[in-house]
């Protein structure tokens, strides 16, 4: 691909990340009870008295922590600090240990469930503010989450984790992560989110430990979550029986590059190799099957009854885009570096909202916005979007 296209896309995407930020900075922050807003609708105005739910909140840790080293900008630093003295005024739960799932508008706890999800999304943004800031407390705290997690989500005798526990970590009848999920104790969704935030711990805190269920996580992506058509299986019971036929696209490309990127991590040639042959793979069955003649991601396949969900949510475009930058690097292959880059034109078109600021959460097939969406809120928030404009500012050559 022509250098000066390249240039473009890669400034196209900085302006972009700028205004991302710019979206959080200035609407988010809740002034009169700290923290963050909870829920911001469609518009961008607040929803009053909103809960405050962890994943939002770990998220812009995370968000804020990894920009603040890249733009050495003070408001970027606050906003990372903001988020942690809340997350430990708030969420931390020192007693039992682990972090609660929801808090009311003030701060107190409405649901303190113990998601494995969610102690991923803690350690993962706990390990980059200590990147930022050096700050002793917030590695000990995500160090001491690690053999929590170890000791309590672990399956010493099936292998990976359950998802889900209560406040004193007795593991629960019904570990849905979200209303949509099945009811299964081995989830796609949190082993993705364990290996990148064990791949981001182990750079801060390169424990034997720690590396060994880094590698652990590792091989179970490649015998157990990549199928032999290099699609992921989601869903599995204790035993590791597949119980979905769902293919996500976001999560198939997405996980192409944070698998690879976490054998990175571990500096082992012969891992990557194999790693490097599957996330080629994986991206050329997403460009196969993943995206729709007008360059965007579609969003869920069903393989048990050929059901296609072909709404464009927001963040398997921004994933498509990362994920085939990826591919490009390993493979030197022009076509991926052109499917990302008709992605990007396609969210610019379609996603980004001018008029409101940040990206919709999804259009139809014709383009259209879903109104009825939040903003900003417990699942919406600038790690998907934020990530993706630094990972591919980061790949593409200036």
């Amino acid at each position: 691909m022509n250098q000066s296209v390249i240039e473009k896309f890669r400034n196209e995407l900085g302006q972009e990340l700028d205004r991302i930020l710019a979206f959080w900075v200035n609407t988010m922050p809740d002034e009169k009870y700290g923290g963050f807003l909870g829920e911001l609708d469609f518009k961008g105005n607040p929803v009053p008295e909103s809960p405050k739910g962890i994943i939002l909140n770990t998220r812009l840790l995370w968000t804020f922590s990894a920009v603040a080293q890249q733009t050495n900008q003070k408001e970027h630093r606050l906003m990372a600090d903001r988020a942690y003295d809340y997350l430990l005024a708030n969420f931390l739960d020192r007693k039992h240990g682990g972090v609660f799932w929801l808090v009311d508008f003030k701060g107190a706890v409405l649901n303190s469930r113990k998601q494995i999800y969610a102690q991923a999304f803690f350690i993962y943004a706990l390990s980059e503010y200590f990147k930022l800031t050096k700050k002793e407390e917030a590695l000990e705290l995500a160090v001491e989450l690690f053999y929590l997690l170890e000791e309590k989500a672990a399956d010493r005798n099936m292998g990976g984790y359950l998802d889900a526990f209560d406040e004193g970590w007795q593991e629960l009848e019904d570990m849905r992560l979200s209303e949509k999920d099945l009811n299964e104790k081995k989830i796609l969704n949190t082993h993705l989110h364990l290996l990148e935030a064990y791949s981001t711990l182990y750079t801060v805190y390169p424990n034997l430990e720690v590396k060994h269920a880094l590698l652990g996580l590792i091989e179970l992506f490649q015998e157990k979550f990549v199928g032999e058509d290099f699609h992921l299986n989601m869903f599995f019971d204790e035993q590791w029986n597949v119980k979905s036929q769902l293919v996500s696209y976001g999560h198939d490309i997405e996980t192409s590059w944070l698998l690879y990127e976490a054998g990175e991590v571990l500096h082992d040639d012969f891992m990557l190799k194999k790693l490097s042959a599957t996330a080629v793979a994986m991206a050329n069955v997403f460009v196969r099957e993943g995206l729709d003649q007008d360059g965007s991601v579609l969003n869920e396949r069903d393989k048990a009854n050929g059901h296609l969900d072909s709404n464009r949510h927001w963040w398997p475009q921004i994933e498509g885009i990362v994920g085939l930058i990826n591919a490009w690097q390993l493979s030197a292959n022009d076509l991926f570096l052109e499917k990302a880059l008709a992605i990007w034109k396609y969210t610019q078109a379609n996603l980004l909202d001018y008029e409101h600021g940040e990206w919709h959460w999804l259009v139809t097939t014709a383009g259209i916005p879903d109104r009825t969406m939040m903003k900003a809120g417990f699942w919406k928030c600038p790690y998907h979007n934020a990530r993706g404009c630094l990972e591919a500012l980061r790949r593409l050559p200036a």
